[in-house]
């Protein structure tokens, strides 16, 4: 539970501390603790100014409300003081706040603001404040093979990190396959650690995911991995374990939720990570037409203002290799339609980033409702489905048909899957014929137990990255 505490006697310790909620007040003033605890509210008489007064309290968010500057400036430093990790806010009642002030707090609130509203706002976040500074090396872990959207989350976290004094560093398993997804590290020149099962992660005294929810399920981490930090905007089955949990599948894009952890902290966005961001938003919901929500646009409009739009044209036009060609060119002469879904096997590829790019062009076909794109790499098959809003459900449908054989699940629109053959039955290197019969006589059998979605208004908030599947993201 986060704790509140407000500090000092100036003229709106009333108004904030009987709207704000559950908190603790903090004031030299013994008619208003009287008038304070008639109303309900927590209160006790000290000197705010007194660190040592302060002692005895918890805090993660400090609000220190005076009527004059210098007043604020000696409450503010005895609570930083008493409260070295936990996220502080002042509003010194005067516009002259002086930089004595401004280092000492974490947000200086401007006297005409509207304080209650903003000390609401700010809730949720001092929480991942006062996380973020009982870490000193975190590991940011994005799902294996990131997208956009998860490297841009992971590096705008490890900016908030930075600005907490917590050393953090961006890692990922797997590997930067999508075209688009190196433009974006070599362009803006992002920093990302590779791991891989054996690399020891003893270095690191704290753990944040991005872009999925859980250890062990869509990344390396060892499943027992004590989690501190989770953000993450998929849809999840089981509850979410975390220090800090900013979960919330009512967005088109993580990257999203940290633009408003940006704004609720007051931090400033630097280009370079508001362009990642800005094209994080607008991959994950295929360029604002599927799965966006209020919030996306409004996380879009503020990141315009900083982002290098030309930069963003250069990640967004990369060069197309030869490899993804050529598997689209396999796709096309070896597709099959059953009913209104387009099957496809391309056999054995190099990269499996090119399966759900196959997959959004085939679905351009007439009449084609759903496609399935499928290729083997080592002993595993990798699934990638898309459909129309009134096609059929591929979240619900691919963990019906393959979940007991590897990992599988995604959202309405947009799903895939992973089917290790052993788990399957299938030892050595299986025929074209075993694999297709797998993967097509499953997903049918599971479409026929699924209704159709009447309209696209119905639909489970699809959302469509083209880049890589929600179900290698989220493991589900």
């Amino acid at each position: 539970m986060i704790e509140r505490l407000l500090l000092g006697s100036g003229s709106l310790v009333v108004p904030v501390a009987e709207d704000a909620g559950p908190l603790t007040v903090g004031t030299p003033d013994e008619q208003l603790v009287s008038t304070l605890v008639g109303t309900g509210v927590s209160a006790e008489h000290l000197d705010p100014t007194d660190e040592q007064a302060l002692a005895s309290l918890d805090a993660d968010i400090v609000l220190v409300v005076e009527d004059t500057a210098r007043e604020a400036l000696s409450t503010t430093r005895a609570a930083r003081s008493a409260f070295p990790e936990a996220y502080l806010l002042v509003c010194p009642g005067e516009r002259t706040a002086g930089d004595g002030l401004m280092s000492a707090a974490d947000r200086v609130l401007d006297p005409e603001q509207a304080v209650v509203s903003r000390f609401l706002d700010t809730a949720g976040e001092p929480g991942l404040w006062a996380v973020l500074r009982s870490i000193d090396r975190l590991a940011v872990v994005t799902h294996d093979n990131p997208d956009p959207d998860a490297i841009a989350s992971g590096t705008a976290l490890a900016v908030l990190a930075a600005d907490a004094g917590c050393d953090a560093e961006v890692c990922y398993y797997g590997e930067i396959g999508h075209q688009e997804n190196r433009a974006l590290v070599n362009v803006l020149d992002i920093d990302l650690r590779p791991l891989d099962p054996d690399t020891t992660l003893s270095s690191f005294d704290g753990f944040a995911l991005v872009d999925h929810a859980r250890p062990g399920v869509n990344d390396q981490l060892p499943p027992e991995t004590p989690v501190d930090i989770v953000v993450d905007h998929h849809p999840t089955h089981a509850p979410v374990e975390a220090r800090f949990v900013n979960h919330c599948s009512d967005v088109g894009a993580t990257s999203t939720l940290l633009v408003e952890s940006f704004e609720r902290t007051g931090r400033d966005l630097d280009t370079a990570t508001a362009t990642a961001l800005l094209f994080g938003i607008q991959v994950d919901t295929h360029g604002f037409v599927r799965g966006v929500a209020p919030r996306d646009f409004e996380a879009a409009a503020t990141l315009a203002e900083t982002a290098d739009v030309d930069t963003l044209e250069r990640i967004e036009s990369p060069s197309v290799d030869r490899g993804t060609f050529d598997v689209l060119a396999d796709a096309i002469d070896n597709r099959r339609i059953e009913g209104d879904v387009l099957f496809s096997p391309v056999g054995r590829i190099q990269n499996r980033d090119v399966l759900p790019q196959v997959a959004d062009r085939l679905l351009t076909v007439e009449g084609v409702q759903a496609t399935l794109v499928y290729g083997i790499i080592d002993e595993t098959v990798y699934v990638s489905a898309r459909s129309r809003a009134e096609g059929p459900d591929l979240g619900r449908i691919m963990r019906d048909a393959f979940a007991r054989l590897g990992s599988a699940g995604g959202h309405a629109e947009m799903a895939g899957a992973q089917i290790e053959l052993d788990q399957s039955g299938e030892t050595g290197s299986p025929s074209a014929d075993t694999v297709d019969a797998l993967v097509v006589d499953r997903f049918l059998e599971a479409v026929s137990t699924h209704p159709r979605r009447a309209t696209p208004a119905e639909s489970d908030h699809a959302r469509l990255s083209g880049t890589t599947d929600d179900a290698d993201r989220s493991g589900e």
